[in-house]
């Protein structure tokens, strides 16, 4: 299996964290967790399906998924390869009229969101291509036809910074008398730009938090308090929510 890491340009870099080429040989099933940041794909071979109740539903090949609160299941057809494009959390809303939050657990058709000739065309090109730099470039071009002459919020910016600086443990009520806004007019702001509330946003954080911490050498009751939770019981209840297994299996098979 290939996964290759490859960053953007400096047009790019406010709204794109990395691209990935990913290609993978066998047919394969696998879990994707929750992610601070929305995701678009471009498939330029092979075939990839969500799963969901034991059934499979096929995948446009250009699609976008938005943020999540529970981890998502798919599965890959034999020799697939795919062009990810990862967000920053407030990257997406610079690129498309739709507001991030409209896209909240879903995986749709990048058609759906961008002028679907666009989209086709640039399937066309990363058909053709026979090089990872030139896939890269082709989605680079695109994005960049894409990016919208807009201001950034950067009262949300900073709230992203907050939650991330109290890895995901901040009060909302902290978050809003720091930042000097009344709740309301915050969470319909950070909603549009990040793609959730706040609150949820900071849930999805104190998880990644969480994962960094199973792979060291800490107890979960440890990581459990540390991650302010409130006892075992809800650490538990949540990592299962956002990975569909206990802590306790999860770290077994790390």
């Amino acid at each position: 299996m290939k996964f290759d890491k490859y960053f953007p340009t400096e047009q790019l870099t406010p709204y794109i964290k990395y691209f990935v080429v990913s290609e993978n040989e066998f047919e394969n099933e696998y879990k994707v967790f929750p992610s601070s940041g929305l995701v678009i794909g471009f498939q330029y071979k092979g075939v990839l399906a969500a799963i969901k109740n034991n059934s499979e539903s096929k995948l446009a090949a250009a699609g976008i998924t938005g943020l999540t609160d529970s981890c998502k299941i798919f599965k890959n057809s034999s020799n697939t390869g795919t062009v990810l494009v990862y967000f920053t959390e407030i990257g997406f809303t610079h690129f498309a009229s739709h507001p991030a939050n409209e896209l909240f657990n879903l995986s749709l058709s990048l058609d759906d969101v961008f002028d679907k000739n666009s989209i086709t065309e640039v399937e066309e090109k990363l058909a053709a291509a026979d090089t990872d730099k030139l896939r890269i470039k082709i989605v680079e071009q695109f994005l960049a036809s894409q990016l919208k002459d807009v201001q950034t919020d950067k009262l949300i910016v900073e709230a992203v910074k907050l939650i991330y600086q109290s890895n995901g443990t901040i009060r909302i009520k902290e978050l809003n008398e720091k930042l000097c806004i009344s709740q309301s007019p915050f969470e319909k702001r950070f909603r549009k730009v990040v793609g959730t509330t706040a609150k949820k946003f900071a849930s999805i954080v104190r998880f990644n938090t969480v994962l960094d911490n199973l792979s060291q050498t800490k107890t979960l009751t440890e990581i459990c308090y540390q991650n302010n939770f409130f006892d075992q019981a809800h650490f538990t209840k949540d990592f299962k929510q956002f990975t569909g297994d206990t802590p306790e299996n999860f770290k077994r098979f790390l």
